[in-house]
């Protein structure tokens, strides 16, 4: 068994402590020593997950937010005015918990501090106990090394190749081609199919062992051209994305991932 992702997770989650663990790539947000949120910049968020994935109408997140969000209670409001079944909105919340969480935990994502008593304003829907959720960002890191031990086809924006590899591509790789446009990073791509980012990841991977898909090469700058100033990434929730993008409207079915929500449904049935 590997090390730990994150002391200080282990840590608060042994002092059972609530609060909000902040780190580069994303924040997790405890109760009593679980996680019971996630939320990180490179991650598209519920809203996205529910709204492009055609579950749930943008109107109907937003007046959810509006008319419950300040009392923290917008999982609630949801469930109880009918928007969302119980099962469903722990399905499409603990996949939006484990893909931020997966990047939120990512090496490098630079030093951890906490800030006691933070809740977010979703309010509770599952917590997942710490050390779980820890061994599945492990298991995460590892499918992604086994497809392609590449890590720099993840930040890097992507573009497709002119090469016809093997094997051809899925119609759901089709939807990461077509947006492969050598200025769109992967977590890009995932915003604008509405799909987790990490889904793509995986999607993107097999792209690239394919020969399907590659990182475009460096250009160089003119020598009279001071070079531009980084970008800088504002925290805070993700924006709906536009209705044009709306086109494609993936279903949860479909993402590689099946087995992680076999196991979420079965955990689900077994507390009923």
């Amino acid at each position: 068994m590997r090390a730990a992702l994150s002391p200080m997770l282990g840590h608060l989650a042994a002092r059972r402590a609530t609060g909000a663990l902040l780190r580069g790539n994303g924040t997790l947000y405890l109760r009593d020593g679980e996680v019971v949120h996630a939320e990180s910049p490179v991650s598209p968020g519920l809203e996205v997950l529910l709204t492009l994935g055609g579950r749930l109408p943008a109107e109907g997140w937003r007046e959810a937010v509006e008319r419950a969000g300040a009392r923290r209670q917008v999982a609630r409001f949801l469930v109880d005015n009918g928007r969302l079944t119980r099962g469903e909105l722990e399905v499409y919340h603990l996949g939006a918990l484990y893909d931020a969480a997966f990047f939120a935990l990512a090496p490098g994502s630079g030093p951890a501090r906490f800030r006691s008593g933070l809740s977010h304003w979703l309010g509770p829907v599952r917590p997942v106990p710490a050390g779980d959720l820890q061994r599945e960002v492990l298991r995460r890191r590892r499918l992604l090394e086994d497809l392609w031990p590449h890590p720099e086809v993840d930040t890097a924006p992507v573009v497709r190749t002119r090469e016809t590899g093997s094997p051809a591509p899925t119609r759901r790789q089709w939807a990461v081609l077509e947006l492969a446009d050598g200025v769109r990073t992967p977590a890009g791509i995932a915003r604008r199919l509405g799909r987790p980012a990490f889904h793509v990841l995986i999607d993107v991977r097999r792209l690239a062992a394919a020969g399907h898909i590659r990182t475009p090469a460096p250009a160089t700058a003119p020598p009279s051209r001071a070079p531009s100033a980084p970008v800088t990434r504002v925290p805070g929730s993700l924006p709906l994305p536009s209705p044009a993008s709306a086109a494609r409207t993936p279903e949860m079915s479909a993402d590689p991932d099946i087995a992680l929500l076999l196991r979420i449904r079965d955990a689900l049935e077994a507390r009923l």
